[in-house]
């Protein structure tokens, strides 16, 4: 194997800088933790319950605890987060229009706490509303099932 670099110099400047400086080469190294981890990571079930009574089927979704928004879960697997108006005027994802409410039904305990974004739009709604833009789904070690309803517009 031949010998490796690590410092690559730098060719003069026109403008008359130190040609002397050296840049150290960056070298990638990939890292994979599934031979180190016997067990699967702890996984969150989740279940979409339409807010249509005509509708009586349920959505379903896993995700790995901890690691994403309840929002970024219902876009990916195109369940239905927005009404009408949320589907135009959404503020994607920032927290700053709550379009995204949603009522927990079984599961609360899985979520992460309200936030101060929440703590503002919802201080007069009911503990189990949540908005999706700013609940996390599990704590990275714990694993269970979440029940979720979108909140009909004229709820809100």
């Amino acid at each position: 194997m031949a010998s490796m670099n690590l410092f690559t110099a730098i060719s003069p400047a026109a403008d008359g800088r130190n040609p002397a400086i050296y840049f150290r080469r960056r070298r990638t190294t990939s890292v994979s933790f599934a031979a180190t981890s016997p067990e699967s990571p702890p996984e969150i079930e989740l279940d979409f319950i339409s807010p249509k009574a005509e509708s009586e089927g349920v959505e379903k979704a896993k995700a790995l605890s901890g690691e994403k928004l309840l929002r970024n879960i219902m876009i990916d697997n195109k369940i239905e987060l927005y009404a009408t108006y949320g589907k135009l005027m959404n503020c994607g994802g920032g927290g700053s229009c709550g379009t995204c409410i949603v009522e927990i039904i079984e599961g609360k305990e899985l979520l992460n706490e309200r936030t101060n974004t929440e703590l503002r739009y919802l201080k007069k709604k009911p503990e189990s509303w949540r908005l999706a833009c700013q609940t996390i789904v599990g704590n990275k070690e714990n694993s269970g099932k979440v029940v979720v309803q979108r909140i009909p517009q004229w709820k809100k």
